[in-house]
Order: C-alpha cells, then structure tokens, then sequence
C-alpha cells in the first residue's frame, strides 16, 4: 500500500503543466521607466557609464547608488538622500569622500524636484548600466575613501 501511494504521488506530480510561468526579477528588466531617460539627459553629460577611468568627469552613477544605498536604506531613505545633495552639494554632506577628492563637489544643478525624484526612483528599482572596469575598481578602493578634505 505504501509504495503504491508513493507511485500515485510520482505519477501525479510528474502531470504537465498548461500553465508557463515566467519569473523576471525588476532590475533586470528592460523598462520605460522615465527616471531611465532623464538621467541620461540630465546625468549623463558627468556621470556617464561608457567614459574611461581617467577621461571622468563624475562617478558613474552605479558608484552614486552604492554609496547612497545599502542593504538597510528604504526607497524613501534612499530619494530624501539624493534630492537633499543634489539641492545642496557641499563637503559636509558628502557620502563619496574619494569622489569629492578626485572630482570636486558636484555644481549645483537647477533640476526640477520631480526629475530628481525620478532619477532616483530609478537607481534604486533598477540594475544600472556601468563601465566594464567598474566592478574591479570598486572592490579595490571600497572604503578607503576616508574624509581627507
């Protein structure tokens, strides 16, 4: 009786599906997302993910996201931080000491609140396009951007 119960089990979850199911996680995903195009426009012309190491005249704003989110910081946290140094970019409020060293701090930009909310709503949802020496670049110099102004 037990081994025609364990059968009968075999036999029915062994039934074909009619039913596809196709899982995509959110940050790979190509989207529409508006903040994707205004950060090209308005992000870009400095923070561009095609310029070479030494030809920048910005981060890439992959390195923006992950100094700006960690595992803890909620979307809200996340926006709140980056419209706060976009409306007031100064040394004392800089999370990317290195960045600040090597490039100067970010000229105030005139942006509308709203772009900037979506810019940012976009960094956080989504995967962002990076230079291909980025990820080595990275993980070598992580943290040793200590405030040095």
């Amino acid at each position: 009786m037990r081994y025609a119960l364990i059968l009968l089990l075999f036999i029915v979850s062994c039934h074909e599906s009619t039913t596809n199911t196709t899982l995509i996680a959110a940050k790979d995903f190509e989207t529409d997302h508006p903040g994707k195009e205004l950060m090209k426009t308005y992000c870009y012309a400095c923070h561009s993910p095609t310029a070479s190491h030494d030809e920048r005249l910005g981060p890439p704003m992959e390195a923006i996201k992950r100094h700006y989110k960690t595992t803890s910081t909620t979307k809200e946290e996340f926006i709140n931080d980056i419209k706060s140094w976009i409306n007031d970019p100064n040394e004392q409020n800089a999370k990317m000491f290195g960045a600040v060293r090597r490039f100067g701090v970010m000229p105030k930009q005139p942006f509308p609140e709203d772009t900037i909310v979506q810019i940012a709503d976009y960094m956080y949802d989504y995967e962002l396009e990076k230079p291909e020496w980025f990820n080595a670049h990275f993980n070598d110099k992580r943290g040793k951007g200590a405030r040095k102004f």
